[in-house]
């Protein structure tokens, strides 16, 4: 990408779009087209088109969708399938018909099935189950991988799908109904501090292991993957075992009970911690494969409690009153 060049971001303001715009600002790029969801209806086609046309963009990172956690998962599967259907096909098609240079969509870990090998390399799509609690969200975001990929097929474009594992960080969504663990904890923590409540619930046994990663080295490794030469570039996007799809994770895992302790450590709450085993779960163990983003020269450069530490400062700076 050049610094003249017109680059996209759908959904700039949300946590990905965020962090991607703050790494291409602070990387010189200027000339970037930001909308709105007011200004710009990214699930009414015609609008969609219409802004292609008229404003041509030579690069577009897709990170605009409808995202949240187990329970908005769980209690709005048809907003998550129809939304994220109708955004990212508006998206690629426009992005077609209108030449642009590449595009990256960004998806999420569940889209492998609920058992894969672990790690979950990219070839492991489409071989098993999904989680039931969010298969609405995996299908459209797999709809979107092969919608990628079968325009590179017949079309000739280079669109190439990045899938990361669970992400925080600034701009993340603390609303304890919609909002991914890791958020939702530094919530519940806090607002248990400020109340000098005893215990703190957390849903589940506390068992399942995730992988973290901070957005801003989420919104790196984009940068990262776009600038890519041709060579390597269009490799990634021919590759047999996954074409036009990577990963891209930190490699490394913690238990959801070690995940709370670690919170509970950062935001000063000392009280107990509760485990509520009538509820779910979900997959027991979700780690990507990132081998293929990591040979190519890109890691993660922020620790977890770091991130947290910082999460939990901009949680403080921007939301702290508005959730009382």
């Amino acid at each position: 990408m050049q610094s003249n060049e017109k680059i996209y971001v759908a959904g700039h303001r949300g946590m990905v779009g965020s962090a991607i715009v703050r790494t291409l600002q602070g990387a010189g790029y200027g000339n970037l087209l930001l909308r709105l969801r007011t200004e710009l209806d990214l699930c009414n086609q015609g609008e969609v088109e219409s802004f292609f046309r008229e404003y041509q963009p030579d690069y577009v990172f897709l990170a605009a969708a409808r995202v949240g956690g187990i329970i908005a998962n769980s209690n709005y599967k048809g907003e998550f399938i129809h939304d994220n259907l109708m955004i990212q096909n508006n998206i690629i098609h426009s992005s077609w018909m209108h030449g642009v240079s590449r595009l990256l969509f960004l998806g999420s870990t569940c889209i492998y099935p609920k058992f894969a090998p672990q790690p979950m390399k990219e070839e492991y799509l489409l071989t098993g189950p999904l989680e039931p609690t969010n298969d609405a969200y995996a299908i459209a975001k797999i709809a979107g991988i092969c919608q990628c990929r079968s325009y590179n097929q017949q079309y000739g474009t280079k669109y190439l799908s990045v899938m990361p594992n669970n992400l925080y960080g600034p701009n993340d969504n603390f609303d304890l109904e919609k909002s991914h663990v890791l958020p939702a904890m530094i919530r519940k923590f806090h607002e248990a501090k400020q109340r000098g409540a005893a215990h703190v619930t957390i849903w589940g046994s506390g068992t399942p292991l995730r992988e973290f990663l901070h957005v801003d080295d989420l919104a790196e490794a984009c940068v990262f993957l776009m600038n890519l030469d041709d060579t390597r570039y269009d490799t990634l996007l021919s590759d047999p075992a996954a074409p036009a799809l990577i990963n891209a994770g930190s490699g490394q895992e913690i238990s959801i009970r070690d995940l709370a302790l670690l919170v509970q450590d950062v935001v000063g709450f000392t009280g107990t911690l509760v485990f509520d085993t009538d509820k779910p779960d979900g997959t027991p163990r979700k780690l990507a494969d990132s081998s293929r983003i990591h040979a190519l020269g890109w890691r993660h450069t922020i620790a977890l409690q770091d991130g947290i530490e910082g999460a939990y400062r901009w949680f403080l700076e921007n939301c702290s009153e508005a959730v009382f």
